[in-house]
């Protein structure tokens, strides 16, 4: 049995919790508020502010894991460098960890480094100086925080007009002391996709069949498998997620977004080194493994023989539609009345309107219409939450 620290503790962490849990380990979930999904199913938990180093020390120090699995982006990620060296694992690495929390490292990593297609980007300190580069990349533009998640801060700049309300809001949705923000050029892309990309200790890198996506504001609202993608493409967003992830080094799956466009191919947008929010596709029966039981194997090293699709799936997320300080009232009963749906509650203790709380899965076989399923997944959404 090995002790796994898990630093953050929503819906993903849960999930992978239970996989742990699952196969017999110990897990200590941790998040900066008690109750945290994650915590409910795991052993222990611990409630602190993981951007304070000292305390991240004092209680990686307390329970002396074998594994640290870091599951959102605010964690003082340097001290993981420091952590590693005392022979804990990071996962996937105390390198991928410290890059992919924060946008430029990452960005400058793909575009600079390795060389791989990105949008035009820039950063700006200041509002004079996004003024200056929004100028250069022309209108519209995304204006986004260096680190944050779900789409915090996140905005489109369509007019000159628009640049210091988005300057504004990416500060103000800025994870962490980091407070920089990115401004990229607006890809008109006609669809968005991300490979789980799977990094193993003694086996090769493995690829799930890719996942379609819809976001709003930055934040993800459904997903579908499989996404129809030419052979030459798909290649390509192997090829970039391999390079990728081969040079931020170590174990577990790793979600790699993609914009696909008609006259640029296949573009890297994002990587995020943990199991995905659009993965959760994978709780439907998609694959043979879901995205957190991958996630777990490869972290433990355990041998993945291989992915397959088994069936085809779409996911809805269910949304928060008011502020309150309590779950709000759950109705299971209309959806569960339909064939080859699942329901995941995630069990947040708070509401904020367009929070996630839940996420509905509808899969069919393995050749079916997921235009289908990907309306009866957003239907049934709208109804658990009265």
């Amino acid at each position: 049995m090995k002790k796994i620290l898990l630093l953050g503790s929503g819906e993903l962490g849960k999930e992978f919790v239970i996989a742990a849990k699952r196969a017999g380990q110990y897990v200590i979930a941790c998040d900066r508020y008690a109750g945290a999904p994650a915590m409910q199913v795991a052993d222990e938990c611990e409630v602190f502010n993981m951007l304070d180093g000292d305390m991240l020390e004092n209680v990686v120090n307390k329970h002396r894991p074998d594994i640290i699995v870091p599951e959102i982006e605010a964690i003082r990620t340097e001290r993981l460098f420091d952590i590693e060296k005392r022979g804990i694992q990071v996962v996937p690495s105390a390198k991928a960890v410290n890059f992919t929390m924060n946008r430029k490292a990452i960005r400058d990593l793909a575009a600079k480094e390795l060389g791989l297609k990105t949008a035009k980007y820039f950063y700006a300190k200041t509002l004079d100086e996004l003024k200056e580069y929004a100028a250069i990349i022309g209108f519209p533009c995304v204006v986004k925080p260096l680190m944050s998640s779900s789409g915090h801060g996140q905005t489109v700049a369509k007019t000159p007009d628009d640049l210091e309300n988005s300057f504004n809001e990416a500060m103000a949705g800025s994870r962490g002391d980091v407070k920089e923000i990115i401004i990229e050029e607006f890809i008109h892309f006609d669809s968005e996709f991300t490979l789980l990309t799977v990094t193993q200790k003694d086996g090769p890198t493995l690829f799930c069949p890719p996942i379609g996506h819809v976001q709003k504001s930055g934040d993800y609202r459904e997903s579908w498998q499989p996404f129809a993608i030419n052979e030459d493409d798909l290649n390509e967003a192997r090829r970039m997620a391999d390079a990728v992830t081969k040079a931020l080094t170590g174990a577990g799956i790793w979600g790699v977004e993609f914009f696909l466009t008609r006259d640029k191919g296949v573009i890297f947008s994002e990587l995020s080194p943990r199991p995905h929010d659009t993965g959760m596709v994978t709780l439907g029966h998609t694959l043979n493994l879901n995205e957190f039981e991958l996630h777990f194997r490869a972290v433990m090293g355990l041998p993945i023989p291989a992915i397959h699709l088994e069936h085809a799936g779409a996911s809805a997320v269910v949304l928060a539609k008011e502020e309150a300080a309590h779950e709000p009232e759950y109705n299971l009963i209309d959806a569960l009345k339909e064939d080859r749906t699942r329901i995941r509650i995630f069990g947040k203790q708070q509401q904020h309107v367009n929070r996630r709380m839940g996420v509905v899965l509808c899969y069919g076989n393995i050749n079916d219409d997921t235009t289908y399923l990907r309306d009866k997944a957003k239907r049934l959404a709208e109804t658990i939450i009265k």
